[in-house]
């Protein structure tokens, strides 16, 4: 893969409504030009949580242009071609997802629902930034990869280990 260009990430889960749209906010927040994120649902809720959307001004983060989508809007022709995509929930890595164009990298980074945590508003807030903190993580993790120098088999590796670091589903469901 080319160093000197940018590359599209894409962000799945099932309500593209927390996990997804952080990613994708989070990424294009640091990517520092080298990346581009983007994020889409299986089934979208068709709005953003608001308490996605606090986090991320709370921790600096522009919200701006960021909505629930299907997954569909990136399998089109016309659609930006993927370097990567990952699914960030559970229910949409054991979905069958569209035929991507130009064949990208995939891993699954599952991560807790925010959205589904029930109690006090402070329960909520600190799933979501637990959840901002966890992404934040895999996607420092990520940017660090020599994308350019590496092969494709041992990239595929690397985002898979990326996967199951502090906060995974997977991990907490006893798979490595």
């Amino acid at each position: 893969m080319p160093a000197d260009r940018t590359y599209n990430v894409l962000f799945l889960c099932t309500g593209n409504s927390a996990r997804s749209i952080i990613g994708e906010a989070l990424l294009n927040h640091v990517g520092e030009g080298r990346f581009r994120g983007y994020s889409a649902g299986s089934t979208p809720k068709g709005e953003v949580h608001p308490l996605t959307l606090a986090t991320l001004r709370k921790a600096g983060i522009a919200t701006d242009g960021l909505r629930s989508k299907p997954w569909d809007e990136f399998a089109m022709p016309d659609a930006p071609k993927m370097d990567f995509v990952f699914t960030v929930c559970d229910n949409a890595a054991g979905e069958v997802c569209p035929v991507w164009p130009g064949q990208p990298m995939t891993a699954h980074w599952g991560i807790e629902d925010p959205a589904a945590v029930q109690g006090p508003e402070f329960k909520q807030e600190a799933a979501f930034e637990d959840a901002l903190k966890f992404l934040g993580n895999r996607i420092a993790a990520f940017m660090s990869l020599p994308l350019a120098s590496i092969d494709r088999m041992a990239l595929t590796s690397k985002l898979h280990l990326i996967g199951v670091m502090e906060g995974s589903t997977t991990k907490s469901k006893g798979a490595a």
